[in-house]
């Protein structure tokens, strides 16, 4: 993204910033009908992205002529809806013909969300986008299940564009909209106001004391940051610089620094009460109140980072790493003295958990967050202050905006012409009435399309192949949503093509495939609770407490087994021979659903007894043989 200054850069920002206001004032006060808010949402996004991001990586730091027309083009599509909505619902689909201004306005309109979309995200999703609207051209000359009737140039701008709740203007979109940019802006308004510092000094207090001080704090501080960011690479930038060097100074490999930095960041994405924006749309499309969804998510997001911090301490050990010293650990007093920034968290919680909507109880947070701020000098969201906020927010909203346009535009032409269905027919063939097959199926397919596509595509397009078909088999809508969530979000931290892994690289000066490594034997734990949400519903916190507390249990220890597996150290280091059978045990222990949790449990603890014994033999005799 371009930094820019001077007149330019007051202008973007004023405009980015106007825009989140302009959204706040809908969901505060005004309202809008759906087709006329969509139409604002990308009139007032699509064009930033233009201005912020250039067309190659490397380009001029200030936009070109080329740059401001395309800003200019991609307005007139999205106001001419705006102005025309009422019109536009009363038409029938596929039956009036557009005018000639419509099939002119669809055009510019999906091109240049292309365009954005290559500029700002992933240029594997501006490819993806272009595929499918290429298929509606030729899917008349296609074979088997690619075939679908010949579609009129009319009738595919009719799906992309015209058409009430589809394409560019579909429920992806509206959610955008209405709630997601909203909780892009409290996130950036916490941050501004100092919450991002409290998280890191808390960090400090909790874990800094201990083996690897330094990784520790990075583990807690980023699982703290999650809840107000929701954005990996977000988490990356924003506690890396200060983590990522502290850590390799501390006697931490550069790779390995970035690794962990990566993977704590990811998590953000799954740590309540601010999650992804995946999670909003999660709630939307299955119709359940945003508080379940985090709720749910709330053990499996604690599992992961505690497999983060297990894999982090066996590390520490292996190089033998003190905690920090006293001096480098803020006194209590300056938790106190930020503590009130918490204050619209809470707020936020409660009002989601008794069943406020998550639109109004964001803007109460964000009210109370301002008013809250105001309680300390240095905490302040002064004008200054709170115009970079709103700016920052409406930056980091145009890129989401055009990542939801273009997922739109993809569910669109895969539903309209019964693609969907055709391909979830392929994996339900190859899963050969296998839920275990299924599952690998849909994670490999989550993971390949979250490689090179934002966590939201990724989720969008593959829980509506996938989630239908792991209901067929019994699987709780809620868990099947939940288990594409999670994958969606880890391949954040997969090579080869890992945005997080990426950033911290650039951050740690080290090779972003050594750093995507590490970030992915590091997320160990996330892989194990997004695939035992298919077949331990305790772990989305629906049943007994002792049965939470048995799923819990026997995916920890499994977890701990996994991530021994994965550093070779644990105590002592671990023989190459028993690393694979602990990473057995660990797939056992969090697994292997068919042998009840706390005998599981039991046998994990006596696995993990020997391989403590085995590892201080091991020690003892590389002692030995130094000596």
């Amino acid at each position: 993204m371009r930094s820019l200054a001077g007149p330019v850069g007051v202008a973007v920002s004023l405009w980015t910033a106007i825009t989140v206001l302009i959204h706040l004032y809908y969901a505060a006060i005004g309202f809008l009908e759906p087709l006329p808010q969509r139409a604002l949402h990308l009139m007032l996004l699509v064009a930033p992205a233009f201005l912020l991001f250039p067309a190659r990586r490397g380009g001029p730091a200030r936009p070109t002529v080329a740059d401001w027309l395309l800003a200019a083009a991609s307005i007139p599509p999205h106001l001419y809806v705006l102005l025309n909505a009422r019109e536009l619902l009363d038409r029938t689909a596929f039956v009036d013909p557009p005018r000639t201004i419509e099939l002119v306005f669809g055009t510019m309109a999906t091109l240049l969300v292309m365009e954005a979309t290559r500029r700002a995200l992933s240029a594997t999703l501006a490819i993806m986008v272009a595929v499918v609207v290429g298929y509606l051209f030729v899917c008349h000359m296609l074979p088997g299940i690619w075939y679908y009737r010949p579609l009129p140039f009319a009738h595919i701008i009719d799906i992309l564009y015209l058409v009430n709740n589809s394409g560019l203007y579909g429920f992806l979109t509206g959610i955008s909209a209405g709630i997601v940019i909203l909780f892009i802006a409290f996130g950036a308004l916490a941050q501004a106001s100092g919450l991002g510092d409290l998280f890191h000094n808390l960090g400090l207090v909790v874990a800094g004391r201990f083996a690897g001080g330094p990784a520790k704090v990075e583990v807690v501080g980023s699982a703290l940051f999650g809840t107000i960011s929701g954005s990996s690479v977000a988490n990356v930038v924003v506690t890396g610089t200060l983590t990522i060097p502290l850590m390799i100074r501390r006697g931490f490999r550069p790779t390995l620094a970035g690794g962990i930095e990566a993977a704590s960041s990811v998590g953000g994405a799954i740590m309540p009460p601010v999650m992804g924006a995946a999670s909003f749309i999660m709630a939307e499309t299955i119709g359940v109140p945003y508080f379940e969804i985090a709720k749910a998510a709330a053990l499996g997001a604690a599992l992961y980072y505690f497999g983060i911090f297990v894999a982090v301490h066996f590390e520490a050990q292996r190089l033998g790493m003190k905690g920090l010293p006293a001096s480098e650990l803020p006194r209590i007093a300056v938790l106190f003295r930020d503590l009130h920034l918490v204050l619209p968290i809470v707020l936020l919680v409660w009002m989601l958990g008794d069943r406020f909507s998550a639109t109004f109880s964001c803007v109460v947070a964000i009210a109370a967050l301002v008013v809250v701020s105001w309680l300390r000098q240095h905490t302040r969201l002064t004008p200054r202050r709170l115009f970079d906020a709103l700016a920052a927010a409406g930056a980091t909203a145009a890129t989401l905006a055009v990542a939801v346009a273009s997922a739109g535009i993809i569910t669109a032409a895969l539903v309209n012409t019964g693609l969907l269905l055709a391909l979830s027919g392929i994996i339900k063939a190859l899963a050969a009435g296998s839920l275990v097959k299924l599952a690998v199926l849909l994670a490999i397919t989550c993971l390949v399309l979250g490689m090179g596509v934002p966590t939201t595509p990724a989720y969008i397009v593959t829980s509506a192949i996938g989630a239908p078909l792991l209901a067929d088999y019994g699987v709780g809508l809620l868990a099947a949503h939940l288990f594409v969530f999670y994958f969606a979000v880890l391949a954040d931290a997969t090579p080869p093509v890992a945005a997080a892994s990426y950033a911290a690289a650039a951050i740690a000066k080290a090779p972003p495939l050594a750093v995507g490594f590490n970030a992915f034997r590091l997320a160990i734990g996330g892989f194990l609770a997004g695939i035992a949400f298919i077949w331990q519903p305790a772990l989305l916190l629906q049943g007994s407490v002792l049965e939470i507390a048995a799923a819990a249990s026997s995916l920890s220890v499994g977890i701990t087994l996994a991530a021994a597996a994965s550093m070779g150290f644990m105590i002592g280091p671990l023989p190459l021979w028993l690393r694979p059978l602990l990473l057995a045990g660990g797939l056992f222990c969090g697994l292997w659903h068919q042998v009840p949790a706390w005998p599981r449990v039991g046998i994990g603890l006596a696995i993990l007894g020997a391989a403590v014994l085995i590892a201080r033999r091991k020690g003892g005799e590389d002692g030995a043989v130094a000596a």
